[in-house]
């Protein structure tokens, strides 16, 4: 129990930092707020009204009391925004009809006519249908769209439109690029965990100096250093020019092979470390044991030392991987347009457009999918997995 006491403030630390705003960013992608705030009466007006049925004329007088008072209050341009998600070009709309209305002089009849002569669209079922969806107090709006789903007007649920889906092959693609990376890093990382083992002294000390010297540097300088290096008259297309192994200057930078060699140059050490830990703990009698009951090296290296080395390739994959998998500024710096990972399209909705919900859901597939992705690893490995996590 005093060992637990000793562990409150931490606990309290990352409750507090952590897992609070965590949660609130996760609701998010669930909660609609932004309409019932602005728009109550319109709201109360629409109950009952299905989208096959024509627009009761209750309705627009109801949406005319509610967008000037929201409009004087504030929150008409959150309302207008959350909803031009649902109907896109009916943010301006809105706010227009806003301002007409609250210049029209008394007797003024607000009914479809007055509307549709701001934006037909604001007359229309389709505008009133997602003015209901996002009655709130939550809904799968955003999730849907996470996705590339959505609801028609009559609330089926079906594929979104072809221009609009994007995040499933987004994801697919996150998904892609981080297994390269780790298989890349599995690739050049256990020879060198293999050599770790094996020198002693001075060497083993240089080795692993060098291991460690990524963590030594900034993520941002690493990166900015492969964009010198990959550029068309970088340093190793101008080597590559003098040896005369190419005519023209490869392209190695802004695409995946940029993505690719970046991340994992900045990924590698999280491999390397631990199949170096498990490694080292092997005991070397075991392959004399295999070679004197005649195994030759390569059946004593498959069947002996590979299957003792499964927990640290399975660990430092798994890390790797998870790193990976929210990668940002590295693609961000050295990828094109169609090397973009799904994190990208999470800052890029939080920072610029202001669409949290939309990131918060973005967020919340790409945690659900690693959590998948973690427990299917730990099945397989046999609960090896989570120890070495």
């Amino acid at each position: 129990m005093g060992a637990c006491w000793l562990t409150l403030p931490l606990a309290a630390f990352l409750f507090v930092c952590f897992a609070l705003p965590l949660a609130w960013m996760f609701s998010l992608a669930v909660r609609e707020a932004e309409v019932p705030r602005a728009l109550p009466r319109t709201l109360v007006a629409l109950q009952g009204w299905s989208a096959a049925q024509a627009v009761p004329p209750p309705v627009f007088a109801a949406l005319a009391q509610d967008i000037v008072e929201a409009r004087a209050a504030g929150t008409l341009a959150d309302a207008a925004r959350r909803l031009n998600y649902a109907t896109n070009g009916v943010r301006s709309s809105l706010m227009r009809a806003a301002r007409e209305v609250g210049s029209s002089p008394p007797g003024t009849a607000f009914d479809a006519a007055f509307f549709a002569a701001a934006d037909p669209t604001l007359a229309s079922p389709a505008f009133f249908a997602a003015v209901q969806q996002a009655a709130g107090p939550v809904s799968a709006f955003y999730l849907l769209a996470a996705l590339d789903l959505e609801r028609d007007l009559h609330g089926s649920i079906g594929p979104a439109p072809a221009e609009e889906r994007i995040y499933l092959q987004v994801l697919l693609r996150t998904l892609g690029i981080s297994a390269a990376v780790t298989a890349l890093c599995l690739l050049l990382g256990f020879p060198v965990a293999v050599l770790l083992t094996q020198v002693q002294g001075r060497a083993a000390e240089w080795l692993m100096a060098l291991v460690m010297l990524p963590f030594w540097t900034s993520l941002l300088v690493r990166t900015a250093a492969w964009v010198v290096l990959l550029q068309r008259e970088g340093l190793i297309n101008s080597l590559l020019a003098r040896l005369g192994l190419v005519a023209e200057p490869l392209a190695l930078i802004y695409n995946r092979t940029g993505v690719l060699v970046a991340m994992t140059h900045v990924l590698l050490p999280f491999m390397i470390l631990p199949v170096y830990a498990v490694l080292k703990d092997i005991p070397p009698n075991y392959l004399r044991a295999a070679a004197s009951l005649g195994a030759p090296p390569r059946a004593a290296f498959w069947r002996v030392y590979l299957p003792l080395a499964a927990p640290g390739v399975a660990g430092g994959a798994l890390m790797v991987f998870i790193l990976a998998l929210g990668y940002y500024i590295t693609p961000a710096l050295v990828g094109g347009g169609g090397d973009q990972m799904l994190s990208y399209f999470i800052a890029k909705y939080t920072a610029e457009t202001g669409n949290w919900g939309l990131a918060a859901a973005l967020g919340l597939v790409l945690l659900t999918a690693t959590y998948v992705l973690y427990a299917l690893a730990q099945r397989l490995s046999g609960g090896r997995a989570l120890r070495l996590g």
